[in-house]
């Protein structure tokens, strides 16, 4: 089975992305990659008894971290704050983004939805979401 991204309003919101970002023209395009909003990069692998989503959140805490599964969508949604400023101290590039972020992952029916862990190492999160085991044929007898 292939997990596909969630996206609810789907061709409504690319359109609607699209007319904000014409007619606000170029208001836009003074803004650093910090005062958007960030979607970390995920990799999905399947392997035989389970999917494993892979996504890069380096500098997300772990208690900043939620997953939810709720109507066969799992959802990512964290923050990664920004540095505290010290004093004195003038920037002359920003390029790390910061401020929230969310994923959403509709999930196949071949899931197990009560076996998912989730692990943070090194700014990767890995979530493991097992798979449900086939039922077995079995045999029925006619009396």
């Amino acid at each position: 089975m292939l997990l596909t991204r969630y996206e609810p309003f789907g061709l409504f919101g690319h359109f609607g992305n699209e007319m904000n970002r014409m007619l606000a023209g170029n208001r836009s395009e003074g803004k650093t990659a910090v005062e958007r909003d960030w979607t970390p990069a995920v990799d999905i692998r399947e392997e035989a008894d389970r999917f494993v989503l892979l996504a890069d959140i380096p500098g997300v805490a772990r208690e900043n971290v939620e997953i939810t599964l709720e109507d066969g969508v799992l959802t990512v949604k964290g923050e990664r704050s920004m540095a505290t400023e010290e004093s004195g101290m003038e920037h002359r590039r920003r390029e790390r983004v910061h401020g929230r972020f969310a994923r959403q992952f509709t999930l196949p029916d071949t899931v197990d939805a009560e076996h998912i862990s989730a692990t943070v190492t090194e700014g990767v999160l890995e979530i493991v979401i097992a798979k449900a085991e086939k039922p077995q044929p079995r045999k029925i007898s006619v009396n």
